[in-house]
């Protein structure tokens, strides 16, 4: 995965409480068995027609939020079933950072794993943040290192994240990597124990 240490984007918000993952990305669309091309989909039933053809009354096709890298959310972001093509569908459409007053569990979790930095904020503050990018083109720097999203103005705000969680995606590791960096020590294990019988199994 590609690290994130400081990322500076356009804004997109979504003033949308409870987006669910089948509203994320649509149950016909989980066929795919690659991660990559499901941010055509994203938000599919927002974003379009039944015909395919795009609605103009969904934010997200103004062409003033092309290019958009962080998104900013409503409570409860990411809800329902714990599909991870959610944020592989935010990921491929060209998101790399995800603000909110709050994630479903397993949708947070799941970001970590494909290299999306979720950040949890006071609603006060995305409130903000959501005004802002409604009204303009609207860019924030978020330096992971530091824990601090900024955006040159009047907005400077710190954010949490567990230590391992940083570490993996400072380095853009995912779990199999995190693994490797004790391949020393589990090569040392087997040597150690080669051959001996575990549980009466040879």
């Amino acid at each position: 995965m590609e690290p994130i240490k400081q990322h500076k984007g356009l804004v997109y918000p979504l003033d949308r409480e409870n987006v669910d993952t089948d509203q994320i990305i649509p149950k016909q669309f989980l066929k795919r068995i690659e991660r990559q091309g499901f941010g055509q989909f994203l938000f599919y039933n927002w974003r379009f027609y039944d015909d395919g053809t795009p609605r103009e009354d969904f934010s997200l096709n103004d062409s003033k939020y092309d290019g958009a890298s962080i998104l900013v959310g409503g409570e409860n972001f990411g809800c329902g079933s714990s599909r991870e093509h959610a944020p592989w569908a935010i990921q491929d459409y060209g998101f790399r950072v995800v603000i909110a007053p709050s994630f479903a569990d397993i949708f947070y979790n799941n970001c970590f794993k494909n290299g999306i930095l979720p950040i949890q904020l006071p609603k006060t503050v995305v409130d903000q943040l959501m005004e802002k990018a409604s009204k303009e083109k609207y860019e924030v720097e978020v330096d992971l290192e530091r824990q601090v999203i900024f955006d040159g103005s009047d907005i400077e705000v710190f954010f949490d994240i567990q230590s391992y969680h940083k570490e993996m995606l400072l380095n853009g590791w995912d779990e199999i990597a995190v693994t490797l960096t004790y391949e020393d020590k589990i090569d040392q294990y087997e040597k150690q124990n080669k051959g001996v019988k575990t549980l009466g199994i040879s």
